[in-house]
């Protein structure tokens, strides 16, 4: 049974996006700050062996996520995605609050990458307004959405190429001084892997610490569900993208952290620094003799910071119009220009990012960092919903009586890799509050801003489940049709 009246599902969204977008969409969303500026905390905190077993575990857990949710975007390429794949394949209740938590993951996200963006102009411009570069950068971030989809895509498309490109230099930089062609100094082989404890340090401890932090470095690779209902082919194109761009991921994360810990002692207190001018790619270029480094790597990690803009003001605009279409927001949310743009919820959502990030402006700050912190474990509660809607999808699909040869795309490893990946994204929201617990006792302010934002959701989703007294749904009942 081909899923023919599937392929195209009845939605006035353009379809525009071509398979070269949803490549370097997919593949440039996981490569950003976490990388950049974070990838040198989790050395120092772990040692370079445990920070590659860390990346190298969520990496795994990333690709059983991603395969599962290509499996049912090939099938069903709509732009509510994993919202839509909750409510039809679990509950109704768990898909509402799953869309809920996605759009206010990436509404908040956009008033931190404003932030970001003052703090990067700032490195060339210290005493320049702030709101100078904040306005600047979400004129841009709005411009890129408001044209057209294929606007976002071609944006979004240079954006991750040189955030490629750059790793890639690094990388071939790496292996020069490693080997003792550039910098000037003598082979450094696995000196400094090794030396004062390493590559381990700290213990399984310190492993499961990197690990809360990897998986924020790898957020995103969902969005490559939310583009299914904007592109062209999408049973064919979704499964290229997921195929050919994992691998690619994953190599750009292990290489660079081993030739970071490589080059780089551990035990240097440098790596623990957020700022640009002593990232571990500034360091390493620095040392192969590139005086320039500093500010070359400030414009990558802007294109960085301009690509998580951008991307997250896309997703989360197609989320709210999503859930206005199905009833679950505001109708006049639900509307389309002719250019198959839904304006009325990009605007909504650039308000309230703006507002958000006029929080951090007044005061100390202190809503704007409570804004943030619920949005933290949002991420994860979204892989969440994603293993468990795949799980029961495929369970639904044999109890209909389909075969399983019929799927545009088939996730590897099932059941063990939604079953593996639901389990380690629990371990991480679990212990995002494991430093609260203390000899001394616990702390009960940071337990509650680790979880507010698990709160949130349970809120949401049983809210809506005694309102509308809704079940989860029997596998024989599950809908497989687009809508």
């Amino acid at each position: 049974m081909k899923n023919s009246n599937l392929s195209t599902p009845p939605s006035q969204l353009k379809r525009n996006l071509k398979a070269r977008h949803l490549m370097m969409i997919s593949l440039g969303g996981t490569i950003g700050t976490g990388l950049f500026l974070a990838s040198g905390g989790a050395i120092h905190q772990a040692g370079p062996g445990g920070a590659l077993v860390a990346y190298a575990a969520i990496g795994l857990m990333v690709y059983y996520l991603m395969t599962s949710l290509a499996e049912m975007a090939a099938f069903m390429p709509v732009a509510g995605s994993f919202r839509v794949y909750a409510s039809k394949f679990v509950d109704p209740s768990f898909g509402f609050a799953i869309g809920w938590n996605y759009w206010y993951n990436w509404a908040i996200t956009i008033a931190a990458e404003l932030a970001a963006v003052v703090l990067i102009m700032k490195f060339w411009f210290p005493d320049s307004p702030s709101l100078l570069w904040s306005a600047l950068a979400l004129v841009i971030m709005f411009l890129f959405n408001y044209l057209s989809v294929k606007g976002f895509g071609e944006a979004e498309f240079w954006f991750a190429m040189i955030k490629v490109v750059t790793v890639v230099i690094f990388i071939v930089t790496g292996i020069l001084i490693i080997f003792g062609i550039m910098g000037g100094n003598d082979p450094i082989g696995f000196s400094n892997f090794v030396a004062d404890g390493g590559p381990f340090n700290g213990g399984f401890f310190a492993i499961l610490g990197v690990f809360m932090v990897a998986g924020f470095s790898f957020q995103g690779t969902e969005l490559l569900g939310v583009t299914a209902g904007e592109s062209e082919d999408p049973q064919k194109n979704i499964p290229k993208a997921i195929k050919s761009v994992f691998w690619r991921i994953i190599l750009f994360y292990i290489l660079a952290i081993l030739v970071i810990g490589m080059i780089i002692p551990f035990t240097d207190a440098r790596l623990l620094s957020d700022e640009v001018a002593v990232s571990p790619f500034t360091l390493v270029f620095e040392r192969a003799g590139l005086a320039f480094a500093a500010s070359v790597m400030n414009a990558v990690i802007l294109t960085s910071v301009l690509s998580a803009g951008n991307s997250g003001m896309y997703a989360s605009t197609r989320m709210l119009w999503d859930l206005a279409r199905d009833g679950k927001a505001p109708k006049f949310l639900g509307k389309l220009d002719k250019r198959g743009v839904p304006v009325n919820a990009l605007i909504v959502t650039a308000l309230v990012g703006t507002l958000a990030f006029s929080a951090s402006l007044f005061g100390d700050g202190v809503v704007y960092i409570w804004l943030l912190n619920a949005s933290g474990m949002a991420g994860f509660v979204t892989w969440v919903g994603i293993a468990i809607a795949h799980y029961r999808f495929r369970k639904a699909y044999i109890a209909q009586g389909h075969s399983l040869d019929d799927l545009p795309y088939r996730a590897k490893g099932f059941p063990f890799g939604p079953i593996l990946a639901l389990v380690l994204c629990i371990i991480i929201i679990i212990g995002q509050g494991y430093q609260a617990f203390s000899t001394d006792g616990i702390d009960w302010n940071s337990m509650l801003v680790s979880y507010i934002g698990l709160v949130l959701f349970f809120i949401v989703w049983i809210g809506y489940k005694v309102k509308h007294k809704t079940k989860l749904i029997p596998l024989e009942e599950c809908d497989f049709k687009a809508e």
